[in-house]
């Protein structure tokens, strides 16, 4: 099929016509379980009574502190500050689902045949949201050909997905990291304990560096680093998933494929449930 410039009124047309995207969207199910957990412990401490003597400043130096200091010397500045960032977007993450992203590559594979791939022009603006689905159908429209797109579209999705498990691989360290921290300072607690055998006086807030830095390393570790390293790695691979159905996809427009037959085999990207029906 040949490219054809299109006329004024046809471009308005299909300026028109919005390429279904998502909005940012708040993951309430890691809001609701970290949160959820958190609300529940402090809960618990109010109901005690002495809510004052879960806080301790020496132990959350120790745990915290440590904990940041000693999974840094596993990673660089770089892949620990990176880390961070995705662990903000584990809570709230835009990503699209990949039966939204067959949609997608469905409606513009339709609109190339219709109307040739230069009519992709007049919908790349509402495509800027994902930086990714914009590249590959600017290098369709390009003429850049189906193979040298799908190769470099297929790099940049391992490159992403790589850089994703780095990042929960920090998280993961952080993980291992805290509960050793609170084992430390549980023996600096110690320590202190003995030492001042005595001292009655100090005999308390010796025990609560020893309590309380193991509470504070397996409250981090099992309620925040971990849960979010697996979130963190369910993202990514979803992640990846929409990009090789957009790779695929931008692949065939540029070969200029059926987009019926383009259907057909993004379907075989998807679970049996969670396949889509673009052409009646």
């Amino acid at each position: 099929m040949v490219d054809t410039q299109t006329t004024g009124a046809e471009a308005q047309a299909i300026a028109d016509i919005k390429v279904p995207r998502l909005s940012p969207s708040i993951d309430f199910a890691t809001l609701l379980g970290v949160g959820g957990a958190f609300a529940m412990i402090a809960g618990a401490m109010m109901l005690s009574g002495q809510a004052a003597a879960f806080l301790d400043v020496p132990s959350i130096l120790i745990v915290i502190g440590g904990t940041f200091l000693v999974t840094t010397v596993s990673f660089s500045l770089a892949e620990i500050a990176q880390a961070q960032g995705l662990m903000f977007r584990a809570a709230i993450y835009h990503a699209d689902s990949p039966e939204d992203a067959v949609m997608q590559a469905l409606y513009l594979a339709d609109l190339a045949r219709k109307r040739g791939r230069l009519a992709l022009q007049n919908v790349t603006g509402s495509l800027q949201y994902s930086p990714f689905l914009y590249r590959a159908v600017n290098m369709v429209i390009d003429g850049i050909p189906a193979e040298e797109v799908e190769r470099i579209l297929t790099r940049e999705t391992e490159a992403t997905f790589e850089r994703h498990q780095r990042a929960a691989g920090v998280l993961r360290r952080a993980g291992e990291v805290a509960p050793a921290m609170g084992l430390i300072g549980t023996l600096i607690g110690l320590v202190q304990m003995l030492g001042s055998l005595d001292d009655p006086a100090s005999i308390g807030p010796a025990m609560a560096v020893a309590l309380l830095t193991t509470f504070y390393g397996a409250v981090l570790a099992n309620m925040v680093f971990t849960p979010l390293a697996s979130k963190l790695e369910r993202n990514a691979q979803i992640e990846s998933m929409v990009c090789q159905i957009y790779a695929i996809g931008a692949a065939s427009i540029s070969r200029q494929e059926n987009p019926r037959r383009l259907e057909m085999m993004l379907n075989t990207i998807l679970p049996p449930a969670e396949r889509v029906t673009y052409f009646d």
